[in-house]
């Protein structure tokens, strides 16, 4: 029997690791990724200020897991009834249970100019891209930078930009403009977490633009919707997300029980969830963790179940998800913002919290020495001995806790701007 799962970012690694310990040995695992490495999606802004945190905030895929097969692949179509995937647009694999955790790619909307002159953030080639082309910039004098949507994702980018510039000296050179359509930074969060983070936007010298919608862009300008015009010297877009192009770009409503269609599942950021409580559930990294929880336990009753000799005859029951965040976090520069309950923290306490999260997702999934490593890095510390290291690596545990309990740093589903 194969048991296919579709994607290594937090849903997918979160949901073959613990598939990995329980699937029976008549189970074969195949994990596939296009990547070798498993990014650390809520840290990779801070590529752009710090290129050496690139070595913490990945992880190689083979190194997270002891017998499943890791197929280095494009997932190209996925045929969720008939359990077959097209890998590399010619190969297919086929599938007796299945999770599509593809994650979601950059909505450009269709909005003239916009993806041919905007940069994303999804990778760490554009971490790299924004980085030099806003070095660039500062030597030419007189930045401007716009970030298009003001989402946490959009939050994080201005924070980091804005710390860049202070660092190379440039502030009185730079002007950063953050955009957002809606009438809040942060649209989809609570107004005191909101008023926060604007907050801490403006005290770093951003000017936050709400009510202002992109309507296009050439090579020097953006167009807002009321007909103005906003000149630039680099644009990036943090707009919003659609689905993977193996579902055609869509990102599918499903139910709580996550289930797309016949005996595969969908996980995180591929689709629209609907928790138990009929509550749509935020595109963020802890959604997708927790999902993953519950899909795993589903995969592994109908494995079992197909793999009995059918005498139980019905279906086996399968668990539902129901989302209950118990906070949220972004970083804005070398500041943070978290509410947790309904308590907003800023200043240490909120730098402190956002660095726990990452530390603990690292640990969670076994890279305890880049763990170590992004403590160094958030906190500005010279480094850890490796005796510290060695300690921590022989108390992380199975990688059952620990995990990112606090939604931090991810496009929004609207997003938008």
């Amino acid at each position: 029997m194969n048991v296919a799962v579709f994607g290594a970012g937090y849903a997918g690694l979160t949901l073959a690791r613990r598939l990995e310990r329980r699937l029976p040995p008549a189970a074969n695992l195949i994990v596939v990724d296009e990547s070798e490495d498993h990014l650390v999606q809520h840290e990779l802004h801070r590529a752009i200020r710090r290129p050496s945190i690139t070595e913490d905030i990945t992880v190689p895929i083979a190194d997270c897991f002891d017998r499943a097969e890791i197929r280095q692949a494009r997932v190209t179509d996925v045929d969720a009834e008939a359990g077959v995937a097209t890998l590399d647009g010619t190969d297919e694999l086929t599938y007796d249970v299945g999770a599509v955790c593809l994650g979601a790619a950059t909505a450009f909307y269709d909005l003239p100019g916009v993806e041919d002159h905007a940069t994303p953030l999804k990778r760490l080639d554009d971490a790299e891209r924004i980085r030099a082309d806003v070095l660039d910039a500062f030597d030419a004098g007189d930045a401007r930078i716009v970030v298009g949507g003001a989402g946490l994702s959009g939050v994080q980018v201005a924070g980091e930009l804005a710390a860049l510039a202070r660092e190379e000296g440039a502030n009185d050179a730079v002007e950063i403009t953050l955009l957002e359509q809606e009438g809040a930074v942060a649209p989809n969060f609570p107004g005191p977490f909101q008023r926060a983070v604007d907050q801490q936007l403006r005290d770093r010298g951003i000017t936050v633009r709400t009510d202002a919608a992109v309507a296009g862009a050439d090579e020097s300008t953006i167009t807002l919707d009321d007909g103005s015009e906003l000149d630039y010297d680099e644009f990036v877009w943090t707009g919003g997300i659609r689905g993977p192009d193996a579902l055609a770009g869509d990102r599918p409503i499903v139910r709580s029980r996550l289930q797309l269609a016949g005996d595969t599942f969908v996980v995180g950021d591929a689709a629209r969830v609907v928790d138990a409580d009929g509550q749509a559930v935020p595109a963020s990294a802890q959604a997708a963790i927790r999902e993953a929880r519950v899909a795993a336990a589903n995969v592994e009753k109908l494995v079992d179940h197909r793999l009995g000799d059918g005498s139980g005859g019905f279906e086996p029951r399968l668990d539902d998800f129901q989302f209950d965040s118990p906070g949220w976090l972004v970083s804005v520069g070398d500041g943070a913002v978290a509410q947790v309950g309904g308590t907003v923290l800023t200043g240490p306490a909120a730098v402190a919290l956002k660095t726990t999260v990452g530390v603990g997702y690292l640990t969670s999934v076994g890279a305890v020495r880049r763990a170590v490593g992004l403590v160094g890095e958030e906190l500005d510390l010279d480094g850890v001995p490796d005796e510290a290291a060695d300690a921590i690596d022989g108390e992380a545990g199975d990688g059952e806790s620990g995990t990112v309990d606090v939604t931090v740093g991810s496009d929004d589903e609207d997003g938008g701007s």
